[in-house]
């Protein structure tokens, strides 16, 4: 494989996707690529909108018969990058569910590249690793105003009694496509959350494009207990995932 130099590779001003595949479909692709295409707009970058056909012809030829895999596009001026990567993640893990610390590293909401999932991740990254080896599952950022914003791969939702509750993206996060699959589905209230309040929720839950929904067990020495609306958020968002492979026209 061989990749150009451009401003995506030199400066960052890229972009990527990573996509769930479901019995080699593609889970949630029209909200992937409208998320995809909107970015190259809002950022003015000179790169070519991704066409639904390109990710159907990397599909058929590149077919397998694995129930989960993972499908991550990155697009740059000079390059168009399809590559297919093993899933992961396992029934332990929402078993065991996740546990969260706070990054001392702070989310900028007045910068554009915070909205959009560009080439520019290595604040993600390297929080990642760290909260790894601290034995966490997930950091989670705050802003310059200190209010909750997002997990390095994950958006975060919280529930205080029968009220569930995310981050207004104003705070400066990215519209996860599971997020707004939620917010869709459900009650949801966007709001501004800060640490206590997020101390005091009743429970927490993380979503994203591949886990789909994922339990919190902990943040940090803070303990919850109670995980029943994420398990039943989830159980519906895995009966979606079914039927939508169903009616799938790849």
């Amino acid at each position: 494989m061989l990749i150009e130099l451009d401003e995506g590779y030199s400066f960052g001003l890229g972009l990527f996707e990573t996509i769930l595949l479901y019995k080699g479909k593609p889970v949630f692709l029209d909200e992937h690529l409208a998320r995809i295409n909107k970015s190259i707009e809002n950022l003015a970058l000179n790169i070519d909108k991704l066409e639904k056909n390109e990710v159907f012809q990397y599909l058929n030829n590149n077919k397998n018969t694995l129930e989960y895999e993972v499908l991550k596009i990155v697009l740059s001026e000079k390059n168009r990058l399809f590559l297919k990567r093993e899933y992961t993640y396992t029934e332990k893990d929402y078993q065991r569910a996740f546990n969260l610390n706070i990054s001392e590293v702070r989310r900028n909401e007045s910068s554009i590249f915070t909205f959009h999932k560009t080439l520019n991740y290595g604040d993600n990254i390297l929080e990642k690793r760290k909260s790894k080896k601290m034995g966490y599952d997930e950091p989670i950022f705050l802003n310059s105003k200190n209010q909750i914003t997002e997990g390095a791969t994950s958006n975060i939702f919280v529930v205080v009694g029968d009220k569930i509750y995310t981050p207004k993206l104003s705070c400066g996060l990215l519209n996860g496509i599971v997020r707004q699959y939620i917010i869709s589905n459900y009650d949801v209230i966007e709001s501004e959350i800060d640490l206590e309040f997020l101390n005091n929720a009743d429970e927490i839950f993380l979503t994203n494009s591949l886990f789909g929904i994922i339990p919190v067990n902990n943040l940090e020495k803070k303990v919850f207990k109670s995980k029943e609306i994420s398990k039943e958020i989830f159980s519906h968002y895995k009966k979606y995932i079914k039927i939508s492979e169903l009616h799938s026209k790849f």
